[in-house]
């Protein structure tokens, strides 16, 4: 659909007569995208553009542009509630604090949040200073989302992080004796990485009691340096005894294995990305920001402008969706069991029903296989991955892919 014959404001064409039925709506999120970085990580395929040296991120016009973003979606979404906000990047803790508390006060001003709403913002050691974390407190955020990915110079310095280890023990502290709720990032398979280095960084990070984890296996995306240039990473034995050392340390410190790359403790699981997970929707706002909608009779997906010049230039003019498209019945399926089956608790067979509009027949072909191979369990009424399915992830969620 060609956003320019098509503006937002036009309702009509959401609410209209379509190919679904759905009784309710999803909760609902909003993910702020702010793209600027320091410096572009080899790994990285996010929509991230390193500053020039001496260059600053354009706060002022940025949130402007991001302003008459959310105003322009707000028709499509009203009488909402918003459950959670994730500002993510890009390194969004290169904006100041006072530019984040500008931003959030935009939010808040414009959409019902529920009571506790969880706002995240990420932030990069790299952009650390004594009382900034505070001051983004200050501003609303919630929950605060580092980006460490390892405790080990050589480590950081062949993933390429603009931060030092220092840096990100500095960081994690601050974060700690700040926020009641944080989260720290690491990364695991680095290049060169033994079994016993990944065991220090994970004891390092548990040495800060953070209540919740996110730890991801390095993985060589396209259209990186990385797939350039790729690096010597540790073998599949030794990734795989990574993450045994892992799912034991955390653990022993009570956190929970809730997702495949996240651990938390109680009360402390990320509301924002669980939505994601259970097939929620979400309006993203930002450069390159992606965002998906339901309506009574379709489920629309849209993607922000990429260029950070061009996605200010045409947000500011009302039009900063790229691209727009309603997804099928067949891909609804698919794609609420590629990001349903991530949990470990699984999901209730009613709600794949309410936010895919489908029976459940759409999907008893492949839960019949899955559960024939031990990748699953389910019942008439919860469908949950086994510990095989959840180790072999891929294989359990290829099994629902559309013929």
């Amino acid at each position: 659909m060609n956003p320019q014959t098509t503006p937002l404001q036009d309702v009509q064409h959401y609410i209209g007569p379509g190919p679904l039925r759905l009784p309710s709506l999803p909760p609902l999120s909003v993910y702020v995208h702010i793209p600027w970085c320091l410096k572009k990580c080899p790994y990285c395929d996010f929509n991230s553009h390193a500053l020039q040296e001496g260059e600053g991120a354009p706060e002022a016009r940025y949130i402007d542009a991001l302003t008459a973003d959310l105003e322009a979606a707000l028709p499509l979404v009203w009488g909402r509630t918003v459950s959670s906000i994730f500002i993510g990047g890009g390194t969004p803790s290169l904006f100041s604090p006072e530019a984040i508390d500008r931003l959030i006060a935009m939010v808040r001003a414009r959409l019902m949040l529920e009571a506790g709403c969880e706002i995240t913002l990420e932030a990069n050691p790299g952009t650390f200073e004594k009382d900034r974390f505070k001051a983004f407190r200050d501003a609303g955020v919630t929950r605060l989302s580092i980006g460490v990915q390892s405790f080990n110079d050589a480590h950081l310095k062949a993933i390429g992080r603009v931060h030092d280890a220092a840096q990100a023990r500095a960081a994690a502290g601050e974060a700690a004796q700040c926020f009641e709720t944080f989260n720290l990032d690491l990364m695991y398979a680095l290049p060169g990485q033994s079994v016993a280095e990944l065991e220090q960084d994970v004891r390092t990070a548990l040495s800060f009691a953070p209540p919740h984890l996110s730890i991801y296996h390095l993985t060589v995306e396209p259209n990186t340096l990385f797939a350039k240039y790729p690096p010597r990473l540790p073998d599949d034995d030794t990734a795989w005894e990574m993450l045994d050392r892992i799912s034991a340390l955390t653990a022993a410190q009570g956190l929970e294995r809730y997702e495949v790359s996240a651990y938390a403790k109680a009360a402390h699981r990320c509301t924002h990305n669980i939505n994601y997970w259970s097939f929620g929707d979400y309006i993203g706002i930002g450069a390159g920001a992606h965002g998906k909608l339901s309506f009574a009779h379709r489920v629309v997906r849209q993607v922000r402008y990429r260029d950070p010049r061009h996605y200010m230039e045409h947000a500011l003019a009302g039009n900063a969706v790229a691209q727009e498209h309603e997804v099928s019945k067949q891909d609804l399926a698919f794609e609420f069991m590629l990001n349903a089956l991530r949990l470990k608790d699984g999901f209730l067979v009613r709600d794949f029903c309410t936010r895919t509009g489908q029976p459940v027949t759409a999907i008893t072909q492949g839960l019949k296989a899955a559960e024939a191979k031990g990748l699953l369990k389910t019942n008439l009424v919860h469908v949950q991955p086994t510990q095989k399915g959840f180790d072999f992830l891929s294989d359990l969620q290829g099994m629902f892919l559309p013929a």
